[in-house]
């Protein structure tokens, strides 16, 4: 009898033990920069005080739980703010919101509100910049993301060495504009990556919404460089127009938001580490964007972007940003304006 309760004391010790093998870990980016914006009002210049230069401030929770055997389970919340005025950043409170399973033999799967596999593939394999994946206030390849997150998704993720592998799936659920389905492979080796994806999403009348990507990236020493591809393609008459449209820095399509028939975006950059704690890096995009109904020519956009960031430590940086947008054909700024310039003057902390 005293064999066996100490047997089970010593279980009892053991699952304990691994049941305490979890964790949860509160992290964030708070970033806030002074922007001047040139043509921003009627054709005058603007000064802001904005939430996010380089990145966009958030609160996460971070949560894993060690199942045993190789098997995790993980969840993730993160909210969006503003870091100027304290407000939230968007409708939705929490901008990922999601729980899963991984496992050391046969990957991972994620349940709930998460980024989708075109802004997956992108910042993890051709990111703009070698220190940020994007401008926070100046991205034009996130107008090509499709809405870089989805509501209602299962998303699986496997890796073969240096090949990885993404599937998801979004539920319309009847009532909302987010049913989709694609996937992505990426190969990453050395300093080189390189990948591409596809992704389709459905809209309550059918229409449908179709983005592909590919590009690759190569990271050696101080230097960085990175190409891309992208192109989404817009059912006529269909709902997601205005929501994947508006995003290609807040121009208007001669307010015809669903009006686009197709947009292609080229883009090509560096960054180079000039010392350990500055970096340099510049960028452009290129895109052209065909119309049903506003004009039968091209709409053209041309996007450049340098930035040097000084890291005082791991976890703080400040940054200088400079912009010059032109616009040609069907799209205009908000204000009618073809032409635009922009400057930041930033501080961003990660914890």
């Amino acid at each position: 009898m005293k064999n066996a309760a100490m047997a089970l004391g010593l279980v009892a010790a053991g699952v304990s033990s691994a049941w305490a093998q979890s964790s949860v870990q509160l992290y964030g980016i708070l970033d806030a920069g002074v922007r001047w914006t040139s043509n921003a009002n009627a054709g005058s210049s603007k000064n802001q005080l904005i939430p996010g230069g380089m990145s966009q401030s958030r609160l996460g929770i971070n949560v894993t739980e060690d199942l045993g055997g190789g098997l995790k389970a993980i969840a993730n919340l993160e909210h969006r703010l503003n870091s100027d005025n304290g407000t939230q950043a968007a409708t939705d409170f929490w901008r990922q919101s999601w729980v899963g399973l991984q496992s050391s033999e046969f990957g991972r799967i994620t349940l709930g509100r998460q980024y989708n596999i075109l802004f997956d593939i992108y910042t993890s394999t051709y990111a703009s910049f070698k220190y940020s994946p994007y401008i926070e206030a100046y991205k034009p390849e996130i107008g090509l993301s499709m809405g870089a997150r989805q509501d209602n998704m299962v998303k699986y993720l496997a890796e073969f060495g240096p090949v990885r592998g993404e599937i998801q799936v979004s539920a319309g659920e009847g009532n909302t504009q987010n049913k989709s389905f694609g996937g992505l492979l990426r190969y990453a080796e050395g300093a080189f990556s390189a990948g591409g994806a596809y992704l389709q999403v459905e809209d309550t009348l059918g229409k449908k919404v179709k983005g592909y990507t590919a590009g690759a990236g190569y990271n050696d020493g101080p230097w960085y460089l990175n190409v891309s591809w992208a192109t989404n393609k817009f059912d006529r008459g269909g709902l997601l127009g205005a929501a994947y449209t508006s995003g290609l820095l807040g121009p208007v399509l001669n307010a015809a938001a669903n009006d686009v028939k197709k947009r292609d975006m080229v883009s090509a950059g560096f960054t180079y580490q000039a010392t350990p704690q500055l970096n340099l890096g510049a960028h452009y995009w290129y895109a052209t964007q065909t119309h049903y109904v506003v004009s039968t020519s091209k709409s053209k956009g041309h996007y450049l972007a340098f930035v040097a960031d000084y890291a005082f430590s791991k976890r703080t940086d400040a940054y200088v940003e400079l912009d010059y947008t032109k616009h040609d054909g069907a799209v205009r700024f908000q204000n009618g304006a073809e032409k635009r310039g922009g400057a930041i003057v930033g501080m961003r902390h990660r914890f």
